[in-house]
C-alpha cells in the first residue's frame, strides 16, 4: 500500500478546485475530497482524481465542441444547454432534447418533406419483414449517416410494433438488431426520441411517411427483398425497396416446387429487383378496382370516338388495349426484366411451382 501525505492531499484539493473554476463550474459548490485517487504504483505518484459520472475536458470550449459532436446541435444551443445545467454534460444533452428539438421543430413545421430514404428489416428468422419510408426536405440530408441510421431504427421498430398506427410506432423502444438477436437500446430511447435527436442534428422537417409489414402466412413461406440506391452498402436503406412473399404452390394443376429455401430466396430477390424497376401498382388484373377499369375504358373509347369504326370493332380494340394496360400496372402480367427471355411473371412462377402471396413497394418520388 502507498500512502499519500496530508500535504499532498491538500495540494490535490486546491488543484481540483482551480480546475473546476477553469471549466466554468459553479464556484459555490464545494469540491468533494472523497473521490478515488488513481496512483502510479511504480513511482508512488498521483496520476489523476476520478470524478464519478463525469467527463473530463481541458476547457469549456472543448466541452461545447464535444456536446455539438454528440448531438449535432448548433454551437449557441450547446452553450445555452451547458449554461442552463451548470455544465453538467448529461443534463445538457437532456436539455437539448427537450428545448432544442422543440425550438427546431417549431421552425420546421409546415415545410415540405419530399425527399428521404426507404429501408427494410427482417426478424424471426425471416418470417416477418418491414418496409418504411422516412421523408426529409433535401436529398443532401437524406444521404447522411445520421439519416440512414434513423431509417434503419424505424424499420426495426416497425417489426416490434403490433399495431400499424403511427402513434403506436413512435412509442416503441429503439432496438439493436444483430442477425436474429434483438436487444433494446441501452439509453431506453423510443422511436420518437430517435426522431427528435435526428431533427436536432439534421435541422430539417423529418416525417415517417410510410410503414408496412409482411408476416409470413406459414413456415413454408419465404420473404425476400431488395434495396436500390444505397448510400452506404452495409445499410438496408436506399431510394427504393421492395419485399415479396413466395410460397410453394398449392395448385394441383401446376408443376410441384422442387426449390430449396435458398433458391426460393434468390427467385424472390430477383422479383423484388424487377418490382423496383417496373413499379407495378397491383398484383393481378383481379386486384384492379372496378372504377379504375371503367375509367380506363372510357378514356380509350373517347380517344376513338371519331374513328368511324363500328361498336364491335371498337370493343375489340379496347379489349386489346386493356391487356396492354394490365401489363403496365399488374405485376403478374409484366415481363420479368431479370429473367432470361423475359417471361411473364405469372408464367415463370407457375413453371417454378411458386405462388406470389403478396408484395410491398416503396420509393422516393423523383
Amino acid at each position: 500500500m502507498y500512502k499519500i501525505s496530508l500535504a499532498f492531499q491538500n495540494f490535490t484539493r486546491r488543484n481540483l478546485a482551480l480546475s473546476s473554476c477553469r471549466l466554468g463550474l459553479n464556484k459555490k459548490t464545494p469540491v468533494s475530497t472523497s473521490f478515488p485517487i488513481l496512483l502510479d504504483h511504480k513511482h508512488n505518484a498521483q496520476i489523476s482524481t476520478v470524478l464519478p459520472n463525469a467527463r473530463f475536458f481541458s476547457s469549456l470550449p472543448k466541452l461545447i465542441q464535444q456536446l455539438r459532436k454528440d448531438t449535432g446541435a448548433p454551437m449557441m444551443e450547446c452553450k445555452k444547454a451547458l449554461s442552463a445545467t451548470e455544465n453538467d454534460y448529461e443534463k445538457a444533452i437532456e436539455w437539448l432534447r427537450k428545448n432544442g428539438t422543440a425550438k427546431a421543430a417549431s421552425k420546421l413545421v409546415g415545410r415540405e418533406a419530399s425527399e428521404g430514404m426507404v429501408g427494410i428489416a427482417y426478424h424471426d428468422q425471416g418470417m416477418s419483414a418491414s418496409i418504411v419510408k422516412v421523408a426529409s426536405e433535401t436529398d443532401f440530408a437524406s444521404r447522411s449517416k445520421d439519416f440512414t441510421t434513423l431509417v434503419e431504427i424505424v424499420a426495426n421498430g416497425a417489426l416490434s410494433c403490433e399495431s400499424d398506427a403511427l402513434e403506436d410506432l413512435v412509442k416503441v423502444r429503439v432496438v439493436k438488431v444483430d442477425g436474429e438477436n434483438t436487444t433494446e437500446d441501452g439509453n431506453h430511447r423510443t422511436i420518437k426520441d430517435a426522431m427528435d435527436d435526428a431533427v436536432l442534428s439534421i435541422r430539417e422537417n423529418l416525417q415517417i411517411a410510410n410503414v408496412e409489414k409482411i408476416v409470413a402466412k406459414d413456415k413454408e413461406s419465404v420473404l425476400a427483398g431488395y434495396v436500390h440506391g444505397k448510400v452506404f452498402q452495409e445499410s438496408n436503406a436506399g431510394t427504393a425497396a421492395a419485399l415479396v412473399e413466395l410460397n410453394k404452390s398449392s395448385s394441383t394443376k401446376g408443376k410441384p416446387c422442387t426449390l430449396s429455401r435458398d433458391e426460393m430466396e434468390q427467385v424472390g430477390k430477383r422479383l423484388a429487383m424487377h418490382i423496383v424497376a417496373a413499379k407495378p401498382v397491383y398484383l393481378a388484373p383481379e386486384n384492379v378496382p372496378e372504377h379504375e377499369i371503367e375509367k380506363e375504358k372510357q378514356i380509350l373509347m373517347e380517344q376513338m370516338a371519331d374513328s368511324g369504326k363500328s361498336a364491335d370493332i371498337l370493343e375489340k380494340i379496347v379489349s386489346g388495349r386493356m391487356r396492354k394496360y394490365y401489363e403496365e400496372v399488374c405485376l403478374m402480367e409484366q415481363s420479368h426484366m431479370l429473367e432470361e427471355g423475359n417471361p411473364k411473371v405469372s408464367k415463370l412462377l407457375a413453371q417454378l411451382g411458386l405462388d406470389l402471396v403478396t408484395y410491398k413497394l416503396c420509393f422516393v418520388q423523383k
